[in-house]
């Protein structure tokens, strides 16, 4: 199946790139279409795509705005300027469906821009993913069930479901399985990265805040653990004293550069 996207017109940015913007990339009886925008950089393509994943607890988020420490058109700009496509994806909160309907998301927009190659300019066999916090597990697990993505970025990413809330439904762990973890292990555990990691996984770039009080750096210290174990090649980069969402840390420009140059050398030939 291919979309017909004949009748969407990207628009063209400053940097002579194109943008699409609001592009339904899946259709799910009794929810709201779910949409993707994406930035594709100057050139005649096809263009490596970097897929990234908001966060926001799985309770809210949007694609559109990545970062409060950071204007969205710089933040997608440096991906460009590197070479890289960036699709953002929006999916299923979780007071709009249970989890694993936010995997089901990611893996329809992989599907979505692979079926699409053509039509937008991208090359379908390089693409990465790139997530933070909630968006980041949802990043990895995406990346373990799908096996053709080919990197991944998670900025302070929560990898375990079962550590943090274990005993509260009404938490971003609880509200995603609906219950509490501690009663629904097995459910947590499909939802838990540190847990789901296949053997040879894809290459990963783990960026976590050391004085992060919402999603530990145990998080990432585990999943790195995890995928160096599993064979995978893995860094984890703690950035000193920085809190959730990097907040504290004076240079977030150079932490979105780091993570664009591990994926654009990634998905790069």
């Amino acid at each position: 199946m291919t979309d017909d996207l004949s009748m969407v017109s990207p628009r063209q940015d400053a940097d002579g790139g194109r943008a699409y913007e609001g592009l339904t990339y899946a259709e799910v009886r009794g929810f709201r279409p779910l949409l993707l925008d994406l930035r594709l950089p100057p050139g005649p393509g096809p263009a490596p795509v970097a897929v990234w994943v908001h966060g926001g607890g799985f309770q809210w988020g949007d694609r559109r705005y990545p970062l409060e420490a950071m204007e969205p058109e710089a933040f997608w700009r440096a991906a460009t300027r590197a070479g890289l496509a960036v699709a953002t994806i929006d999916y299923r909160l979780s007071g709009e469906a249970r989890f694993p309907a936010q995997l089901d998301d990611a893996q329809a927009a992989l599907a979505f821009l692979r079926r699409n190659a053509g039509q937008l300019g991208l090359d379908p066999g390089r693409i990465g993913l790139w997530g933070e916090s909630a968006g980041g597990a949802i990043a990895a697990l995406a990346a373990f069930a799908d096996g053709g993505v080919r990197a991944v970025a998670t900025w302070y990413a929560v990898t375990d479901m079962a550590v943090r809330n274990p005993r509260e439904a009404d938490s971003s762990e609880g509200r995603l399985l609906g219950g509490r973890p501690v009663d629904l292990p097995e459910l947590a555990g499909r939802a838990s990265p540190v847990a789901q990691v296949p053997a040879d996984p894809p290459p990963f770039l783990l960026l976590h805040g050391t004085a992060d009080t919402i999603a530990a750096p145990a998080h990432s210290e585990l999943l790195h653990q995890a995928l160096l174990a599993a064979g995978g090649r893995s860094e984890l980069v703690l950035v000193p004293g920085a809190q959730h969402a990097f907040d504290g840390w004076p240079d977030v420009p150079g932490l979105v550069d780091r993570t664009v140059a591990f994926l654009a050398e990634e998905l790069a030939g």
